[in-house]
């Protein structure tokens, strides 16, 4: 009797894990449909105990045993599929760097503080033991600008633009900035920064740092999210290269919208061949977490090194970049593309915003 009540149980688990595989499949851009992207990894695990379950408790001559396992397998190997290339078992996208010239060499630090978190040491903890040329963060406020007064000390370049909402940011180089600036790339109310920052060699690479809008349950779905990214791939693949993009994205590094904002701009990602490094919730387990802020970049870099940072009070990690610029010459990269899905989705989410086109 048990084991018929663990198999009922299990077998409503497998078809609610298939239908939520299959649901991110269909082209819309609401919320309830766009949130089973992020967690993949922890549906793939969870399908993968529930058939073994089944398999176990089940009678392989009935048909529905046979259906669920079945369908179960290929919703597996379809959530497998998109997170495979963020394994060790899939080749890198962007090449390690052997050595890196003197002045080629970038480190980055970027962190979603958290509007709330009044925990400014810790950070500058990190600050201080990862030492990078540049941090930038994201939700800060007119506190977290005050609590971020010491690093101007050894970081005497920046561009601060706190807000009392989830939308400040600030940019601390020790590099020089060039021609920095606050823009706003879909509607007045979500910033963006966008500067040079000149190399010691005197190289000057293009830097992104965006936090585009997220869905919100009852409220606006992906449409403003991934508009906002386009629009920012965009500018990095029709501007001045080298290129670096930094945030929390609010998207997995495994969605669609994702992938299409990497060919947009002829970006890569470090993640890929090397592992999740996922960021968010801090607070959760590590196989609980998805990976939502980043570091991209053209393909003018070799990557160094890539690490996600300690906790830091925030309910992101820190993730933290080390680039060397073009150390043997270009390496093989997405070719930037204007491309008709990209078109609708920037249209789509200018006319949510009521901006014109």
């Amino acid at each position: 009797m048990m084991a018929s009540a663990a198999y009922a149980v299990l077998f409503v688990l497998a078809v609610l894990l298939v239908f939520l595989t299959a649901l991110p499949r269909l082209h819309s851009q609401a919320w309830w449909v766009r949130v089973w992207d992020f967690p993949r990894p922890q549906i793939a695990g969870l399908l993968a105990l529930t058939l073994a379950g089944l398999a176990a408790l089940g009678d392989p001559g009935r048909w529905a045993h046979l259906g669920i396992l079945a369908s179960g397998g290929l919703a597996l190997a379809a959530q497998l599929r998109r997170i495979w290339p963020f394994t060790p078992l899939h080749a890198v996208q962007a090449q390690p760097a052997a050595r890196c010239a003197a002045g080629q060499k970038l480190t980055l630090l970027t962190a979603n503080l958290k509007l709330r978190n009044s925990g400014a040491e810790r950070l500058l903890e990190q600050v201080r033991r990862t030492n990078p040329d540049v941090v930038f963060v994201v939700e800060l406020d007119a506190s977290w600008a005050d609590a971020l007064e010491p690093l101007k000390r050894d970081y005497p370049h920046h561009l601060v633009h706190p807000r009392a909402d989830f939308w400040g940011m600030a940019i601390y180089a020790r590099l020089p900035l060039v021609d920095p600036g606050v823009q706003f790339l879909l509607e007045s109310y979500v910033p963006s920064i966008r500067t040079g920052l000149r190399l010691p060699s005197g190289a000057v690479v293009a830097f992104h740092g965006v936090h585009p809008k997220p869905p919100t349950l009852f409220g606006h779905g992906t449409v403003q999210r991934d508009a906002e990214l386009l629009l920012a791939s965009r500018a990095v693949g029709c501007g001045p290269r080298p290129a670096v993009l930094a945030g929390d994205l609010n998207a997995v590094a495994w969605s669609r919208e994702t992938e299409l904002f990497m060919r947009e701009g002829g970006l890569m990602d470090p993640r890929i061949g090397r592992g999740l490094f996922s960021t968010f919730p801090a607070g959760w387990p590590w196989f609980l977490r998805w990976p939502v802020d980043h570091v991209f970049f053209s393909g003018e870099f070799r990557l160094l090194r890539l690490a996600r940072l300690p906790d830091i009070g925030s309910d992101h990690l820190p993730l933290y970049a080390e680039l060397c610029l073009d150390p043997d010459g270009p390496q093989t990269q997405p070719v930037p593309s204007r491309s008709r899905a990209a078109a609708r989705v920037i249209a789509a989410g200018r006319g949510e915003a009521g901006t014109p086109p």
